[in-house]
């Protein structure tokens, strides 16, 4: 005959394996033991433990575990049956609870939508200069941080806003993409520490996830199991990667990138290090390693094409200068900001982009302008990326602000941005604020 103990282990273990498999019914339970909701799912879990051909001995620990339905806050369940039941402690064993007897609401996964429609946002970005408090607006507060680094943004953002947005009824969803293979020797302060990251995970006020080894610019992978929402309230990427989008490929030849590649940065060659890819770089008499994917090259209109398709906002933070001109050429309606297979070069930027860099450069940091008021926004943005229908080829952004400077008064920021403060050789760089045509 099974012990009592082994048949608590063998459910406890059917949970986990679960659990495993239903992530969105995983953060939907958490709606489940908001107050005012706990007693009625304590009596929900019970009636249908009673329904279900469960061993009776689980059946009664799942009652007593649950306190008959009568416990009011979660503090007042018994930890140490709940431990027994679901090997997790009490909010997290409710919540485990749920998704296994299926109280899910099919319409609870779904992705919250936020109600802003482009017209509001940009009316919204004119007035204020916090792109960030949108999240207390929103109706569904969302974030979606591409190329997240070492998520220092991420935690600043967590800490500024989750707790606002839970008192309306949150959570704040963060959701955090970058390439580097969590597990790799490359990358060295852009992986995230364990302590940030499990303090995120941890959060009851934060609906979190961050996915590693994960390109920004192909995440179908990720949107075909759900784990992503279709669309944000706000799209990030801080200190968009030189020099992934600092040369555009539809404007400069592939020759000629890589010829710049090898003058500004050195000889390059893809080798293995510690038994991984990895990209060597010959700087000056050292030999330096990066990921083997450093150099290749996506171009501002492979990020805008990202970024317009997941925010209801995007922002653009610590942009430097390299990166940002390239995007701006791409952001201009006229084709004389897009000369072909010339690359931008301090000398020949006033010429090229003429009126818009003597306005932009004027700028100083902390200010900010309306790039329509420089010059005509582009109404034609050809989408680049694979995965796009003929017929949505190209799209607009019917509002972009520019503002200068890399770090802003009450506003989250990521480790990168907090360091330009100390890169005495760096122009100053921007933030570029896009609100997309729905």
């Amino acid at each position: 005959m099974t012990s009592h103990a082994q048949l608590l282990a063998e459910f406890r273990s059917q949970v986990s394996k679960l659990l495993q498999e239903r992530d969105r019914e995983w953060e939907a339970s958490r709606r489940l033991i908001e107050t005012g909701r706990l007693a009625p799912t304590l009596k929900r879990l019970i009636e249908e433990a009673g329904r279900t051909e469960l061993p009776p001995t689980v059946k009664e620990s799942i009652v007593v575990a649950l306190k008959q339905g009568e416990a009011e806050r979660i503090q007042d369940l018994p930890s140490p049956r709940l431990k027994e039941l679901t090997g997790l402690p009490p909010s997290k064993a409710v919540r485990a609870l749920c998704v296994w007897f299926d109280l899910i609401d099919p319409a609870a996964t779904h992705w919250p939508i936020s109600s802003l429609d482009s017209q509001a946002v940009a009316n919204y970005m004119r007035d204020h200069q916090i792109p960030f408090d949108i999240l207390l607006t929103s109706g569904a507060a969302s974030v979606l941080d591409l190329g997240a680094g070492d998520l220092s943004f991420a935690a600043e953002l967590a800490d500024q806003y989750a707790p606002k947005v839970r008192q309306q009824g949150g959570p704040l969803t963060l959701h955090c993409v970058d390439r580097l293979l969590p597990q790799s020797k490359l990358g060295g302060p852009l992986h995230p520490e364990r302590d940030r990251l499990r303090a995120l995970r941890s959060r009851p006020d934060l609906s979190f996830q961050f996915f590693g080894d994960q390109d920004m610019c192909a995440l179908d992978r990720l949107d075909r199991s759900g784990q992503l929402a279709p669309r944000y309230a706000i799209a990030t990427c801080w200190a968009p990667a030189t020099p992934t989008f600092a040369y555009e490929p539809t404007r400069l030849s592939a020759e000629l990138i890589q010829n710049e590649l090898q003058r500004t940065k050195g000889l390059f060659r893809q080798t293995q290090y510690g038994g991984e890819p990895a990209l060597e770089v010959q700087h000056g008499d050292r030999a330096l390693l990066f990921p083997p994917w450093k150099f290749e090259i996506r171009g501002p209109l492979a990020l805008l094409d990202t970024l317009s398709r997941r925010g209801h906002l995007c922002v653009l933070g610590a942009v430097d200068s390299q990166v940002f001109w390239e995007l701006l050429a791409q952001l201009l309606e006229a084709d004389h900001y897009r000369p072909e297979n010339q690359p931008f070069t301090s000398s020949n930027l006033p010429m090229i982009f003429g009126d818009v860099y003597r306005r932009l450069s004027a700028l100083a940091i902390g200010d900010c302008i309306d790039l329509s008021l420089c010059g005509a926004l582009r109404e034609r943005i050809p989408r680049v990326l694979t995965t796009t229908p003929p017929q949505d080829s190209t799209y607009r952004f019917v509002s972009v602000m520019i503002r200068r400077g890399a770090v802003f008064p009450n506003m989250p920021a990521s480790s990168t941005a907090r360091r330009f403060h100390d890169m005495v050789e760096e122009t100053p760089p921007w933030m570029v604020t896009l609100v997309p045509e729905p």
